[in-house]
């Protein structure tokens, strides 16, 4: 009987520990891997947020920039990384959607080699065409390339990216017939649009904007479904095309197996730090709308994406091989 009482209380011991390191948790500096070069998209978010989510878990987060690869060189370190809740990584649907379905290689699998914890922010693209178009709006293009079959082209960043994607599906749910004209990203693209060589580009709203805002392009819509506090004058795609939606987000995720309590309390801090005016203002200031969310919300959202740009890979055919 003693024996047993013996192991009972060793028992006790080691549950008490347990939920003791469990409750400690994060007891040392947390390393978030932003799997993209210093200066880009990604990193901004990171560094806008990493202040006030440290202050709220009080703990130091330190920014690991791996870029390589189109991210997927810091996103494989990621998903190889010990799940304790220590190494996170802060991506895009560019890792954990496009670039898996574009590429078989790819060193992970976006489902079971990571563990969501939350939604952040996204970006939708802003519709643009030169100021010489008859369109004035998403309607009257449609019908202008109605019109015009085979006659208009889209300009993109390249193969593969969202501002190609974006245009696939318009012209795909739209029934019209656009040529595909790829650059080595839409900043070079922009001449070509403003001359009147290009009748449309889907872009970054950070690279669309400041040319909308001083009168050289026109925007005919944005890529969500609801107007963005960003502009909220500029109307949606999905208002004359129904369903319409293309963004890049960004959101944070651990290794397989982090532990669901982990999970809770990483959460609820980076929600709170979304929720912060100077963050959202910040993140408006890049072009970058604060969301935030449920891991529950943020998986069932990359399962979204997923399906939707698969469809549009598949049925335009597009491969980087």
């Amino acid at each position: 009987m003693k024996n047993i009482g013996k192991l009972f209380l060793v028992l006790g011991l080691l549950c008490l520990q347990a939920v003791s390191a469990q409750t400690a948790y994060p007891n040392r500096p947390i390393r978030l891997i932003v799997p993209f070069p210093a200066g880009g998209g990604t990193d901004i978010v990171g560094r806008i947020i990493v202040q006030k989510f440290s202050a709220e878990l009080n703990q130091t987060i330190v920014i690991d920039n791996k870029g390589g690869a189109a991210g997927m060189i810091g996103a494989e370190m990621a998903a190889k990384a010990a799940p304790d809740g220590y190494t996170l990584l802060l991506s895009t649907n560019s890792t954990h959607v496009l670039g898996p379905l574009l590429n078989p290689a790819t060193p992970f699998n976006p489902t079971k080699d990571f563990t969501p914890i939350s939604y952040a922010a996204q970006s939708p693209s802003m519709m643009i065409v030169p100021l010489s178009s008859p369109a004035k709006t998403v309607k009257e293009f449609i019908q202008y390339a109605q019109q015009n079959p085979g006659k208009l082209n889209f300009g993109s960043a390249g193969t593969g990216g969202i501002p190609h994607l974006s245009g696939e599906r318009f012209q795909a749910m739209a029934g019209i017939k656009i040529t595909h004209v790829p650059y080595k990203g839409t900043a070079l693209a922009m001449p070509d649009l403003m001359a009147g060589r290009l009748d449309v580009l889907f872009d970054s709203f950070s690279s669309a904007y400041p040319h909308v805002r001083d009168g050289k392009v026109r925007a005919l819509g944005i890529s969500a479904l609801e107007r963005s506090i960003l502009v909220p004058d500029v109307p949606v795609i999905a208002q004359d095309l129904p369903g319409f939606v293309s963004l890049t987000w960004f959101g944070v995720f651990g290794p397989a197996g982090l532990a669901p309590e982990i999970v809770s309390k990483l959460n609820l801090a980076l929600n709170q730090a979304l929720k912060d005016s100077a963050v959202v203002q910040q993140l408006a200031g890049a072009g970058i709308e604060a969301v935030g969310g449920s891991a529950a919300d943020f998986t069932q959202k990359i399962a979204q994406d997923t399906a939707r740009w698969s469809k549009v890979i598949q049925d335009a055919k597009i491969s980087l091989q």
